[in-house]
């Protein structure tokens, strides 16, 4: 069975040698890929003379680069593993037998308490709590870049993500798919010093909640719309009630305000009919991936 890992790579020099290393040293059947993503440094020398198979990913950004993996790797299973030195890589092997054995599609390192931002620890749990309640409570750790994917997973994918969103999309995905995931703990390592983290806190964080929101829309759309038809209802009865009790005892119609009740009413109607149509349309698109889940073996 082909096992092959997958380091996203951005200025990395400082790091990426030792992370070949370790998956040399921890799974040495393991083929290894680097995706150079734009390095202004010397990763791309680096890991190309640490034995790893570099590949050059021109547009920027961490979901570009699993994209372009996933539609370049042919493999049996997949480890996707940064590339700073904060996964520890002697996990690799509990991991891939975890999948193997439990037949999987997705298994998630779960991060130990570390010294990651204090800034990023409660954004990752806010985002999590958030994707929990809206998509399934069977995640821990929705924005973990530590990951084994199993190959039906990789190649039915359809990555939209251009950034750290990615981590996000590959678990609403899975649990919108109901594909069989998994997660585990190992340890988060802190960074050599030097190096310094490429997710903004805020930036990342707002990226990764309108991802989710998009999802939402997408792949749950009469939640979606329905609320927004909630919204809208509203303020039409707020707004109308009003008008039908001064026509009841005054038999006067304010025309603004009917107006103006009887625009949200319709686009309370509009939404509706809006999240029906894409219900339609997300439910022919299920199931045209799950086609493609199932005939790849």
């Amino acid at each position: 069975m082909k096992v092959s890992a997958i380091i996203p790579c951005y200025n990395e020099e400082l790091t990426i040698k030792q992370v070949i290393e370790d998956i040399k040293k921890y799974y040495p059947q393991c083929e290894i890929y680097v995706f150079d993503n734009n390095s202004t440094d010397n990763s791309y020398n680096i890991a190309k003379e640490s034995g790893a198979i570099v590949k050059k990913v021109m547009y920027q950004g961490k979901g570009e680069v699993v994209r372009q993996a996933f539609s370049m790797v042919d493999s049996d299973i997949y480890v996707l593993i940064d590339g700073d030195n904060e996964c520890d890589a002697s996990a690799i092997p509990k991991l891939v037998n975890y999948l193997i054995d439990n037949d999987l599609d997705m298994v998630t390192v779960i991060r130990r308490a570390g010294k990651y931002r204090r800034g990023h620890s409660f954004g990752n749990k806010m985002i999590t709590s958030f994707a929990k309640f809206l998509f399934g409570n069977n995640v821990n750790d929705i924005l973990s870049g530590y990951r084994v994917f199993s190959k039906r997973f990789v190649k039915t994918f359809p990555s939209a993500s251009r950034g750290f969103e990615i981590e996000a999309e590959l678990t609403i995905f899975a649990l919108q798919m109901r594909l069989q995931i998994g997660e585990m703990e190992a340890e988060y390592k802190s960074r050599p010093e030097g190096s310094f983290s490429k997710l903004n806190t805020f930036k990342d964080g707002f990226k990764i909640l309108g991802l989710i929101i998009y999802l939402l829309m997408t792949e749950k759309p009469i939640i979606f719309w329905w609320l927004i038809a909630s919204i809208f209802a509203l303020f039409g009865f707020y707004y109308g009630v009003p008008v039908i009790f001064s026509f009841i005892k005054e038999g006067f119609v304010p025309i603004a305000t009917s107006v103006l009740a009887t625009g949200f009413i319709l686009l309370s109607g509009i939404c509706i009919i809006t999240g029906l149509i894409m219900n339609a349309i997300g439910r022919a698109i299920s199931e045209n991936r799950r086609f493609k889940y199932n005939s790849i073996k």
